[in-house]
């Protein structure tokens, strides 16, 4: 067999740009591996893509999807393979795209065992909001590393996300107070469940909240999907040392900011994306969750939410569900 199925953009637009269509298989090169794909996770980097907004990086596939989850069926397992991944094996990868598809090729660094006891839709949802967290809360943010020490408190703007559930998790289990906002009481109750408290943005100011909560103080990180006019505000959420982590900017790229309460109150203003860094980059952040989180995802102190699965072939339901932000947690497809 030398085709598969995938789902490809056939022009920039609408949710229904998705299309099944028919792939040659791809072929993996030097220091990669061929994945038989069970299961895709759909992330808004997806929907900017269809939408013409974020061209996937030089070499990558033209295909959607950052993440999955199937079997390593074949490739070079002779380089850096610091699981002792074989052949057969269950894995996770992140990707640079081509994840809306039957088979996909992956860096081999950035492949990781799934998790004992999970499936593989539930694998499917871990690379791409853990590997950001993992990247912009506690590597760039330094979450517990900071002038607050150990006790360290956290900010999640759009706490009801695929990322937002997955930093409340992680910051929680790892003992840090967290806040997360969110636009209506049930998407708080679930940032609550899962160890935040919830501030709905709709009816409540995050900075009287957060600054009440702390007794005058701030949070010590903020993870912000949303800068725009947020920033502002942000800046005087934050404790004195603290520091501001853009991951996406959904209420606009452009910001006033008061630079001497930056200098003042020793601020960081920081972020980053994942996408374009390099096999090297990813590969040491994937050794680093499989050090530290995969014995808290194994042993059931954290899990993936899952709010809703499509088959592959509808595509374009779980790119409008995303567009609506009806959803708690993680959108899936499965082959």
């Amino acid at each position: 067999m030398s085709t598969m199925q995938a789902i490809e953009i056939t022009q920039p637009g609408d949710p229904d740009v998705l299309k099944l269509t028919s792939r040659t298989i791809p072929k993996p090169g030097a220091d990669e591996v061929l994945i038989k794909v069970a299961a895709a996770g759909v992330n808004r980097p997806d929907v900017f893509q269809r939408q013409g907004n974020y061209a996937p990086p030089p070499g990558a596939s033209d295909l959607p999807g950052l993440e999955v989850a199937g079997e390593l069926i074949d490739g070079d397992l002779g380089g850096n393979n610091p699981f002792g991944l074989r052949r057969g094996d269950a894995v996770c990868a992140l990707l640079t795209g081509g994840g809306y598809a039957e088979y996909v090729v992956a860096p081999l660094a950035q492949c990781l065992p799934v998790p004992v006891g999970f499936s593989m839709i539930e694998a499917a949802a871990l690379p791409e909001n853990y590997f950001t967290v993992w990247s912009n809360v506690f590597d760039r943010g330094q979450l517990g590393h900071g002038e607050g020490g150990a006790d360290e408190s956290l900010l999640v703007q759009g706490g009801s996300s695929g990322i937002g559930v997955t930093a409340i998790q992680l910051a929680h289990t790892l003992g840090h107070r967290v806040f997360a906002t969110a636009g209506n009481a049930e998407k708080c109750a679930a940032c609550e469940k899962l160890g935040a408290i919830a501030i709905n943005y709709r009816n409540q100011d995050f900075v009287e909240e957060v600054k009440r909560h702390t007794d005058g103080r701030g949070v010590d990180v903020i993870l912000d999907m949303v800068a725009g006019d947020y920033v502002p505000r942000e800046l005087n959420a934050l404790a004195e040392g603290g520091r501001l982590v853009f991951i996406a900017t959904l209420g606009g790229n452009k910001a006033g900011i008061d630079a001497s309460l930056i200098m003042r109150r020793r601020l960081t203003v920081t972020g980053s994306t994942l996408r374009a860094r390099s096999v090297a980059f990813k590969g040491a952040i994937a050794y680093q969750l499989h050090a530290k989180i995969w014995p808290l995802l194994e042993s059931g102190r954290v899990r993936p939410v899952i709010h809703q699965v499509f088959p592959a072939a509808e595509a374009a339901k779980a790119h409008a569900l995303m567009e609506s932000s009806a959803h708690i947690g993680k959108i899936m497809l499965q082959w």
